[in-house]
């Protein structure tokens, strides 16, 4: 809950990319979708590099490509136009809308995932 007189800092603080348009993991392409989850990690749908990108509370060095990454495509390892994710708690996995595929997908968060799952 956030108080009706709450103040709030007068400068920003990049968390997440802000190096430039690219596809390294430092930079961003067309970002729409973001998720923050309860120990403030936070998962983006890098849209136009077809990924979803993760970056843990405290390094926002260079973030860690978590699903897609390959190129849009229609595989199971693959996204097209991702627009948006959040964190299924229970499975401990990623929900993303995957548009350009016209899909949901499911990707595991456990480490070594390279697929994901269709959803609808």
């Amino acid at each position: 809950n956030i108080s009706a007189n709450a103040k709030w800092s007068q400068n920003g603080v990049t968390i997440a990319g802000g190096h430039g348009l690219g596809g390294a993991t430092n930079q961003l392409n067309f970002p729409i979708g973001l998720f923050v989850d309860d120990d403030q990690t936070v998962v983006i749908a890098d849209c136009w590099n077809h990924r979803i990108m993760q970056w843990k509370n405290g390094d926002t060095t260079n973030g860690r490509v978590v699903a897609g990454g390959t190129g849009a495509g229609n595989g199971l390892n693959q996204l097209n136009l991702p627009t948006d994710v959040l964190i299924g708690k229970e499975t401990d996995s990623l929900i993303i809308c995957d548009y350009g595929n016209r899909r949901v997908v499911r990707w595991s968060r456990r480490s070594g995932t390279t697929q994901g799952e269709i959803l609808l």
